[in-house]
């Protein structure tokens, strides 16, 4: 929370320009009152029309100061919110950028974008309100206090007895409505998430015919936020008729008591209403501040929310002696590692221990479940080793800088993700300085310029979010040549040829052994086809190795891999 105050200090003496301006806007309201008890008494009394146009022109020329006063406090108040919530969101953004796997396995996406979008939008809110009403309340409050006591202090009760109904009624409204602030982006946040599978599954969902089912989940949810929403909005609605009511019940008070004060030539018929507008100006007051009061717990929920996302550490994060990224050789171990997912009750690895070489594929294969993704994993660092290390030329990856590590890797990860723009913006991700020969290059090693080709704007052709106007195939070899243009010492192939057909990923491989000559190739794949011509072929059983050599080898020695073998292709094909 301490945080989230420090993005007040730039706007500090805009902050402070606005409350002088509402000290102005207040006085200016605070004399009208006075300036109509005095064409009462000299002007209308005494039929004075000179008298009256006089005081007359006056109140026009303060309502006219006023009304500028407080446009211009708008205009700083949406200055400050805007400034502050746009820097709310930059630093937000930033620190979700530096997040590893284990803090988005804490935040779901749902929860994210919502703190980004929703949550920041209530505390901007807050902010601009807060700029306007709590400095601007308090004033007119103490303000029309000491005017209306110095009109007629023998009808001062009546302002004690409005404060005290007054009070009552907005503690009665909080003690229903409060409760129900807390759970309401809870409850935004789960909506959120039930709108996001739904489009993003919107293909399955058709597939299966269960358009009813999904109607009927985001109904639950809807109506469960309608519902919360609803209670606040109305317990909150019938404020307003109350205070009215108030407002009014206390004007013939005052009217009432007045009259006998009149009668008595104790006070006079401009005092009187002087000091009804000033009691009305009380009630506002107070209104003011009880609207407050009502957004303030709910921008406070979603200022705690902001927070912890701001205040949460990475997990995975620079040390303070981290060096950069010096290989020239790219020769990847893993010593004896192993690994446990945050939370988890075992390990999900077991003594993995390999080295990687330069110039050869190394190519990982094994049931589903049994930690090959993870194994690519580590490598970037998305998580860190439970046990063991995991070095690059003898250097643990734990003493690299995590920029100047992930610079040197090419990763192509099991679920191709593209962003929208163009082919050639995807694939510059990976090096926006590339030069259009290497753009070819990687797209013709990728196989992907047969569909290039056939499009009218080639490399123009748009992409859109998450590459859905393109095929799955098509979306792994842009990925691919993705990790190509970037020319990196080691590549991870995390399942990337699955949705290739056989003479695709054949022509793919073939291509992929002359660029990656010298470089280090980890290979992870469910296709015998595609590992089978792998220097060094790791099989993973249940997190651990159970064997470990050629294609050759591991047909003779290892009975998983040769399961896994004849299930895929027959004896024949596998040169037995």
């Amino acid at each position: 929370m301490t945080r989230l105050l420090r993005y007040a200090e730039p706007y500090f003496w805009l902050i402070l320009a606005a409350v002088a301006l509402l000290f102005g806007q207040a006085m200016c309201d605070l004399a009208l009152p006075d300036f109509m008890s005095d064409i009462v008494n000299e002007g209308i009394a005494n039929g004075d029309t000179n008298t009256i146009i006089g005081i007359g022109s006056k109140m026009i020329l303060i309502s006219l100061a006023g009304g500028a006063l407080s446009i211009s406090v708008g205009y700083l108040a949406s200055r400050v919110g805007a400034g502050i919530g746009q820097q709310i969101r930059l630093d937000l953004f930033d620190k979700v950028e530096s997040f590893s796997n284990v803090e988005f396995d804490k935040f779901s996406t749902s929860s994210l974008i919502t703190r980004t979008t929703n949550d920041v939008t209530q505390v901007q809110t807050l902010i601009i309100m807060m700029i306007r009403l709590i400095f601007y309340a308090p004033i007119m409050g103490v303000g029309g206090i000491i005017h209306a006591v110095n009109n007629s202090a023998s009808m001062s009760w009546i302002i004690v007895l409005a404060i005290i109904v007054l009070v009552g009624i907005i503690a009665t409204l909080f003690s229903f409505a409060l409760p129900k602030f807390k759970i309401i982006q809870t409850l935004v946040d789960r909506l959120n998430q039930v709108v996001r599978e739904n489009l993003s599954g919107m293909l399955v969902t058709r597939a299966f015919n269960t358009q009813a089912f999904e109607e009927e989940r985001f109904d639950k949810e809807n109506k469960t936020l309608t519902d919360t929403n609803l209670f606040v909005n109305r317990t909150m609605a019938a404020m307003m008729p109350m205070m009215m009511l108030l407002m009014n019940l206390i004007t013939v008070l005052i009217v009432w008591v007045g009259s006998y004060q009149v009668s008595a030539f104790k006070i006079d018929v401009g005092q009187m209403m002087a000091y009804m507008q000033y009691v009305m100006q009380i009630i506002m007051a107070f209104l003011m501040m009880s609207m407050m009061f009502i957004m303030i717990p709910r921008s406070s929920v979603s200022a705690v929310r902001i927070a912890d996302v701001l205040e949460t550490e990475p997990q995975i994060k620079n040390r303070l002696d981290a060096v950069p990224f010096k290989s020239s050789k790219g020769i990847l171990k893993f010593e004896h590692v192993s690994f446990r997912y945050p939370g988890a009750e075992e390990d999900v690895l077991h003594d993995i221990d390999f080295t990687a070489s330069p110039g050869q594929t190394t190519a990982f294969i094994g049931s589903t479940g049994s930690g090959k993704s993870t194994v690519a994993n580590l490598i970037p660092r998305f998580y860190d080793v439970t046990q063991g290390k995991i070095t690059i030329d003898d250097v643990d990856i734990r003493d690299m800088e995590l920029h100047s590590l992930r610079s040197q890797l090419g990763y192509v990860p099991q679920k191709s993700v593209l962003f929208s723009g163009t082919i050639d913006s995807n694939l510059r991700y990976a090096d926006k300085d590339a030069s259009q020969e290497e753009i070819l290059s990687g797209a013709h090693i990728a196989q992907a310029m047969e569909f290039i080709d056939s499009r009218p704007e080639g490399f123009d052709t748009p992409i859109s979010q998450g590459g859905s106007n393109v095929s799955g195939g098509q979306k792994q070899r842009l990925s691919i040549a993705r990790a190509l243009v970037k020319k990196p010492q080691i590549y991870i192939f995390d399942d990337s040829f699955s949705a290739l057909d056989f003479k695709t990923d054949s022509a793919l491989r073939s291509a992929l052994k002359k660029e990656t000559g010298h470089s280090t190739v980890i290979l992870i794949a469910q296709r015998i086809s595609t590992i089978m011509n792998a220097e060094q072929i790791m099989v993973l059983e249940a997190g651990q190795i159970v064997g470990k050599g050629t294609h050759e080898e591991l047909m003779k020695a290892c009975t998983v891999y040769r399961e896994i073998a004849l299930s895929q292709l027959s004896k024949e094909e596998l040169n037995e």
